[in-house]
């Protein structure tokens, strides 16, 4: 059976559009870190890249090496941890310039570091990329969090986030961290702004 993540794992990936509180366990990833606007070329040539290197891993047993304990999966979506520099922190408005930010994709838990290794030296035949140096393979823990849906354009997100951050006071949790994590259910390239879906998703302490 194929483990599609949107079935399996619906408590993390698709949340009501109303905050909710889960506990999201470590998770492994292929990440880049940048900085800047992410409507740049830049940003999406990293993208280009994770993809490459998450296709990658899921089609191993088709160029003759199966990874211990794989299974036939859902390639996971794109997420990204954003901040902003101190400089972008000041501003009265988001400047997309001051952006920070780690974008990654979810890798099942099969991947170890030798099957990412084998995943990078299979991309950089295939697409040599320079970027493909700057990926690193590592395990992230969210934990203790609390997300929702997000419906409409990117621009839109402070709207929801307001009413994360007024759903965190009322159930007396604190927000551990000024990054937050959005995960990106729609492809921007085919779907409008008003109907892209993106989880948001705030890391919080009780």
């Amino acid at each position: 059976m194929k483990h599609e993540w949107r079935k399996h794992e619906k408590n993390l990936y698709m949340p009501k559009q109303k905050p909710e509180l889960v506990n999201v366990p470590e998770q492994k990833f292929f990440i880049l870190e940048g900085r800047g606007n992410p409507n740049s070329d830049e940003f999406a040539e990293k993208v280009n890249v994770l993809y490459s290197l998450a296709y990658a891993v899921r089609m191993m047993p088709k160029q003759g090496f199966t990874p211990e304990g794989y299974f036939e999966y859902t390639v996971y979506p794109l997420e990204g941890l954003w901040d902003l520099t101190e400089e972008g922190r000041k501003m009265d408005k988001l400047d997309k310039d001051q952006l920070i930010y780690s974008i990654m994709i979810r890798q099942p838990d099969f991947v170890t570091e030798q099957v990412a290794v084998k995943a990078l030296e299979t991309a950089r035949k295939k697409n040599p990329h320079p970027l493909l140096d700057e990926v690193r393979f590592d395990a992230i823990e969210d934990g203790l969090s609390v997300q929702m849906l997000h419906v409409g354009p990117y621009d839109t997100e402070p709207e929801t986030f307001a009413i994360m951050k007024e759903f965190i006071e009322e159930n007396q949790l604190k927000i551990r961290t000024l990054r937050h994590r959005e995960i990106y259910l729609s492809d921007a390239r085919k779907v409008e702004p008003e109907k892209l879906k993106t989880v948001l998703r705030y890391m919080v302490s009780r």
